[in-house]
């Protein structure tokens, strides 16, 4: 059975309304969990503030809330601890109740938040080259929030807002004719990186190429139908390298996803006509230009937004405009995320600004940068090759199965190598995605492969391995009651029967916050209090109600793990 509230909201509103009844009407309760056992599972911390911005005594005040906090069935102690915290133990059959209730339900039991439209852009690979370590970020954290607010019941529209126009186009289908005429087009196109180094080069060395390259610019814009046509044989050369890495990675973007660059072309003359008529966009220095009071230079100038060059071309900026404009109104986005590096903060900060005062997107709908920090190698710089080069996504992806595969072959020797590589493609993959996801996203972190492929820690293999553990104990009780009863005798059940009780919460963090890493921190807690009540508490050994209840508790564990795993795009395997 699906529950109303998520553990923290159900305290949150009784701890709220008791406040409310002395006399505190408005005040936070600001629930936090308890750093210690014997301060209880939560503590109640808004009783400090309140009390001080009315000047009373915090310890009365915590009396008088605590008199009227109900939690009638769901604690079994409450009390006041040093000069207004208010500390709350849960009660056992409560939390039991709860465990019984996910059991039953195929989302284990979550509530959901009213639903949204949530347009995500992420990934948006530029197509001129290969993928490369740079998109795995945005790749990666776009499509756990996907798949977080899809269970939660939002309606999500993905939007690969690919780069696939730009003069660097125009150099490549002219190339691309060149090839044509000798070799073997097909391998020409195999590393598109070398592709795209070969045909910068002739571009740079010789100037009736670049003459040729430009002119080939003009047709593409032009609307040119042969060139046109050469256009998207190398996108869709390009694509077929992104959905093999997408394919590798697990991620669920599709063509159907795909809103490219060039799809707001015919859109982009309207919107500066549309500026201008609002009195938003002005000439400057041949250019139109909004400019933004709301950010200043040192000189206390209001900084430039430019949506058309002195050529008539267009930027990036005025396709983003149209892309605002296109999920608001089309799309009828409630919220819309931007999985883009943070170093673009500053333009979106002035992109959503511009988008309101032009009437893109009301006040209603939230618009959000999702930045994050740089993926860095161990020297502390930007992870590059031995060779300073950039390193292809695909290869990473390999070389961290076989990576993986050498791990499993060491643990387990005796297993089929065809299991192995399974295992190793679930592990090795697993591990670069958690090892990221793990992170904060605003920061920087370190790529070490002895860290990610670790079976200790909180690592993607130290869950895959409990979630593997929690199975096996499942299939060798052979057949148990689905129906079980759930009952807390001891502390280690009680600690993991709270800790499950807490799966919803987590996720609703992770809606909230745009923040995967509050499920990879939830999953790893999980784990950590699981093996603790392995080690202290036999399941298989134990009599009849225990043995069956403990049971439940593997079970919901096994679910839990699998479910939040599954929510980061990780694959668990039955066998490490």
């Amino acid at each position: 059975m699906t529950q109303q509230h998520t553990l923290h909201q159900l305290l949150d509103a009784r701890v709220s309304a008791a406040l409310a009844a002395a006399g505190c009407e408005g005040a936070p309760a600001v629930i936090t969990p308890s750093a210690r056992p014997e301060f209880g599972d939560f503590q109640a911390n808004g009783v400090m503030g309140a009390a001080k911005a009315r000047r009373q005594n915090p310890r009365e005040l915590a009396q008088q809330v605590v008199e009227k906090l109900n939690l009638a069935g769901i604690a079994s102690k409450v009390e006041i601890a040093g000069p207004g915290f208010i500390n709350i133990t849960l009660a056992p059959e409560f939390l039991a109740a709860r465990v019984s209730a996910a059991l039953g339900c195929e989302n284990l039991g979550v509530p959901r938040p009213a639903p949204l439209r949530v347009v995500i852009d992420y990934s948006s690979p530029n197509l001129a080259k290969e993928m490369h370590v740079g998109h795995l970020r945005s790749t990666i954290i776009g499509d756990a929030l996907a798949r977080v607010l899809r269970f939660l019941g939002h309606t999500v529209i993905a939007q690969n807002h690919i780069g696939d126009w730009g003069t660097q186009f125009g150099m490549l289908t002219a190339f691309l004719v060149e090839v044509e005429k000798g070799a073997d087009t097909e391998m020409a196109l195999s590393d598109l990186e070398d592709f795209y180094r070969r045909a910068k080069q002739r571009m740079d060395e010789d100037p009736g190429f670049a003459d040729t390259a430009r002119q080939y610019v003009v047709k593409l814009q032009g609307g040119d139908a042969q060139v046109n046509a050469l256009w998207r044989r190398f996108l869709e050369v390009s694509m077929h390298h992104c959905e093999a890495v997408y394919d590798m990675l697990g991620v669920g973007l599709t063509r159907a996803d795909l809103k490219g660059e060039s799809a707001y072309n015919d859109a982009l003359p309207g919107i500066v006509k549309d500026l201008q008529a609002k009195g938003l966009a002005v000439e400057s220095q041949g250019a139109q230009v909004v400019f933004l009071d709301e950010f200043r230079n040192k000189e206390g100038e209001a900084q430039a937004y430019i949506v058309q060059k002195q050529d008539g071309g267009y930027l990036y900026s005025t396709t983003d405009l149209a892309a605002v404009r296109y999920r608001v109104g089309e799309l009828h986005a409630d919220r819309v995320l931007y999985v883009v590096d943070q170093r673009q903060g500053l333009h979106f900060q002035q992109l959503f600004t511009l988008a309101r005062k032009a009437g893109y997107a009301d006040e209603a709908v939230s618009l959000e940068h999702v930045g994050f920090g740089v993926m860095l190698g161990e020297d502390n710089k930007p992870f590059k090759t031995r060779s300073g080069g950039t390193v292809k996504l695909a290869e990473l992806l390999k070389e961290a199965v076989e990576r993986a595969f050498l791990v499993v072959s060491e643990k387990s020797p005796d297993l089929a190598e065809d299991t192995r590589w399974e295992i190793a493609r679930a592990v090795g993959v697993g591990a670069v995605k958690f090892a990221d996801l793990s992170k904060n996203r605003a920061s920087d972190y370190v790529f070490s492969w002895a860290s990610m492929l670790a079976f200790e820690g909180n690592t993607a293999p130290y869950l895959q391995y409990a979630y593997t553990r929690s199975a096996k104990v499942l299939r060798d009780a052979g057949e148990t009651d689905a129906a079980a009863a759930v009952t807390l005798s001891d502390a280690p059940e009680k600690a993991l029967a709270l800790q499950l009780s807490c799966f919803a919460d987590a996720l609703h963090g992770v809606a909230k916050d745009t923040a995967p890493h509050h499920l990879c921190a939830y999953l790893f807690e999980l784990a950590v209090v699981f093996s603790r009540f392995y080690e202290h508490c036999p399941v298989l050994k134990s009599e009849r109600a225990v043995r069956a209840s403990r049971l439940q508790l593997c079970r919901l564990t096994a679910d839990t793990l699998k479910a939040g795993l599954g929510l980061l795009g990780i694959r668990t395997v039955d066998v490490m």
